[in-house]
């Protein structure tokens, strides 16, 4: 048996912005891709001045070492001047990596190490290591749009469908109850927790599409069908909730008899119990991926479990002879769920309209301003598409600069844009010179030509 060497020897990012592993006679740029797909290794060969080359025709595979002791083989398949691995990388992505090159005497492997804060990840145009604390952008809780945070690692989708599966069997038990109880009241929390459960959906159809590649009619891709998807469920939501308003009035005129209160008291529990196990699964999980959108998600689960017992009440004050108590709770449930779903038509709106952020406007901004070389920035727009962010960025640059000494500026803040914006899917630079920078300094003023009447530009 031959022995095979064990060496270390880390030179930086790569291209594509995974980690660059020196070996003989070159080096090996290993990163993780998961550009709407799940993450898997690929591998870019290049020489000793850098410049790519094809593969190498011996045996090529990688395993992981997790801190727990788990090892996992990798073996790989050839691309497009690359190789990429033929499974996917489960998380979370906190291991070594040890790279075996070649056959026989001649095999050595090489070693690196991945973080889940730090590792490569692929982006627009290449792949690039996620920033570190304070680089993500952060949003709250809201029906239809599920966070970025959790949406981009494939441990957040495992939760997501989890959450979904738990929340969903939560509501049709209560379904169970409300049909042979007549209680509005939980008739209004079940409706609550069908649409936190329906928060999947989105993420579920977005994610179906998004396998599918940009074409010549749909050329930025399909993240827009995410929220498409969103608006859907919020519509549902609003509807069903509007619903339940109705039917909650109708027995304020019209009173009927609830019945089996025993049972109802056991689904308004068991809506906590399921609000309650989903909010320690999120949080807990929120708290080791490190995503603060996760653990708020936790919460809010938490609180709707506390809106679940809210049903036990009605059921009380039913039986203390206060038939009312019901209704008026399922009117208060009712008004609550149309408080969430109103918020959250205005996110989806926004994200339709092309709204960003504000904060993400200004981290550009200051990300930009940052690279050596940049007199200036101009003007940033940004939209979202689905959980993915694009952005566009005019800035300036000293005016005797060569075109190709402004172009590397220019990838350079593309670069830095892509370790410290997790979400970006792209961004266009445009370059002006110091001296003529700014959107207003490229259009024409009045002017005629091919008989055209006098316009501007």
């Amino acid at each position: 048996m031959v022995e095979r060497e064990i060496t270390q020897d880390i030179h930086s990012h790569g291209p594509h912005g995974g980690t660059l592993v020196a070996v003989g006679g070159g080096f090996v740029e290993i990163s993780v891709f998961e550009t709407s797909v799940l993450p898997r290794f690929r591998l870019y060969f290049f020489d000793e001045r850098q410049q790519a080359v094809a593969p190498p025709p011996g045996a090529v595979e990688i395993e992981t070492w997790r801190p727990d002791g788990e090892r996992q083989p990798f073996a790989f398949r050839l691309d497009d001047g690359f190789l990429e691995a033929t499974s996917e990388i489960p998380e979370p992505h906190e291991f070594r990596v040890v790279l075996a090159l070649g056959d026989g005497a001649a095999r050595r492997r090489y070693e690196a190490r991945f973080t889940e804060e730090g590792h490569a990840h692929a982006e627009g145009h290449g792949e690039h290591a996620h920033g570190g604390p304070g680089h993500a952008v952060h949003h709250g809780h809201t029906h239809g749009i599920v966070d970025p945070t959790i949406t981009t690692t494939a441990r957040g989708l495992w939760v997501i469908k989890w959450s979904f599966v738990a929340l969903f069997a939560t509501a049709l038990l209560q379904l169970a109850v409300v049909i042979l109880s007549n209680s509005v009241a939980l008739l209004a929390d079940m409706i609550h927790n069908v649409g936190d459960a329906a928060t999947a959906i989105p993420l579920g159809v977005a994610f179906l599409f998004a396998r599918r590649p940009a074409s010549r009619r749909f050329t930025f891709g399909f993240g827009r069908v995410e929220d498409l998807a969103g608006l859907a469920v919020v519509l549902t939501i609003t509807a069903s909730a509007a619903v339940a308003a109705y039917e909650a009035i109708q027995r304020l005129v019209h009173p009927q008899l609830v019945s089996h209160l025993g049972a109802i008291v056991a689904a308004s529990i068991i809506g906590f119990v399921g609000n309650e196990a989903v909010a320690i699964f999120r949080i807990r999980v929120g708290k080791q991926m490190g995503s603060a959108a996760l653990v708020a998600d936790g919460y809010h689960a938490r609180t709707d479990g506390w809106t679940s017992l809210a049903v036990l009440v009605g059921a009380v004050g039913v039986h203390l002879g206060y038939p009312m108590a019901d209704p008026i709770i399922g009117l208060v449930i009712t008004v609550a769920i149309l408080g969430v779903a109103w918020g959250s038509v205005k996110i989806v709106f926004s994200r339709m309209l092309d709204g960003v952020e504000p904060d993400v406007v200004d981290q550009v901004q200051a990300i930009a301003r940052e690279v050596n070389g940049v007199t200036g920035v101009t003007e940033v727009r940004a939209r979202w598409l689905g959980h993915r962010l694009r952005a566009e960025v005019n800035i300036s640059v000293r005016p005797q600069l060569t075109v190709n000494a402004a172009h590397e500026i220019a990838k350079e803040v593309e670069h830095q844009l892509q370790h410290h914006l997790r979400f970006l899917s792209g961004a266009i630079i445009h370059v002006d010179p110091a001296t003529n920078a700014g959107e207003s300094q490229h259009r024409q003023g009045p002017h005629a030509h091919d008989d055209l009447t006098i316009h501007s530009h």
